[in-house]
């Protein structure tokens, strides 16, 4: 934990949950960036216009961090390509599975106290602590 930054940590949360909740506001729509590109893709029409301007922002602002402070990404190193094309596909699956992801159900569903958002938070914490448990400590990947 010698990495921890809470301002940061604090800054990163306060933006995410305005722009969520200005999202909602403003729109009616629920900030889940998986039915968010998934409506991107499957979607033709206007629905679309506000989706890839919603993920296109994700990446802009994701790049302009990079351009302006480069020194505030750590780049990991051993992860082979195959275990992280697994966990790609494992973490699209069950974003299907649970009819959302976690933006969508963690940020969103709980700060709208959906029980259904709860249980799928509380799965997701669940299965990324058993992954990790068994990836870093059993397999000894990314070590």
């Amino acid at each position: 934990m010698e990495n921890f930054t809470p301002f940061s940590a604090l800054a990163g949360g306060l933006m995410i949950g305005s722009a969520a909740l200005l999202l909602l506001a403003l729109s009616g729509r629920i900030a889940g960036v998986s039915g968010i590109v998934n409506g991107a893709i499957e979607n033709p029409g206007s629905d679309r216009t506000w989706r890839l301007a919603f993920v296109l922002g994700l990446v802009a602002g994701g790049s302009l961090y990079l351009l302006v402070w480069p020194q505030g990404v750590t780049v990991r190193e051993g992860f082979p390509t195959g275990w992280l094309i697994a966990a790609g596909l494992l973490v699209g699956f069950g974003t299907r599975l649970g009819s959302g992801c976690t933006s969508g159900h963690g940020v969103c569903g709980i700060g709208r106290l959906s029980p259904r958002s709860l249980v799928a938070t509380l799965t997701f914490m669940v299965a990324g602590v058993l992954s990790t448990a068994v990836t870093r400590h059993l397999l000894g990947v990314g070590q």
